[in-house]
């Protein structure tokens, strides 16, 4: 646990110092989050972000929510709504965004017209 704390202390010290790194780590953690599905995870990093910002009471007035009402979410283990997520990001300096996914070509040709008909009659 101590060393968690230290690397938490270390992450929140370095991510003060730096915007851009910033939102670089939350967009890696929420690319992680698309895969593992884990949304513990992205709330601590979230914490980390706010702690690096000036901690919740901080954030509380940025957000116009009271701490307790941000405590409460950060602490749960539910994901909060998009709307309340998109306030806290906007007011870590971020945003909700939508980009497409890459997709991968299919391995199987689409049947030509001739095969359709054939295969259907």
């Amino acid at each position: 646990m101590k060393k968690e704390s230290a690397w938490r202390k270390y992450l929140a010290e370095r991510l003060s110092m730096n915007r851009e790194e910033t939102v670089h780590f939350l967009d890696g953690v929420m690319e992680e989050f698309q895969i593992y599905k884990n949304f513990a995870t992205v709330l601590s990093a979230l914490e980390v972000v706010i702690e690096a910002q000036g901690g919740v009471s901080e954030l509380a007035k940025r957000t116009h929510m009271s701490p307790d009402a941000l405590q409460k979410i950060l602490s749960s283990d539910k994901a909060p709504h998009v709307d309340t997520l998109g306030i806290i990001l906007n007011a870590l300096g971020c945003r909700l965004s939508i980009v497409p996914l890459e997709t991968k070509k299919p391995d199987i040709e689409p049947a030509s017209e001739d095969q359709s008909i054939s295969a259907a009659g």
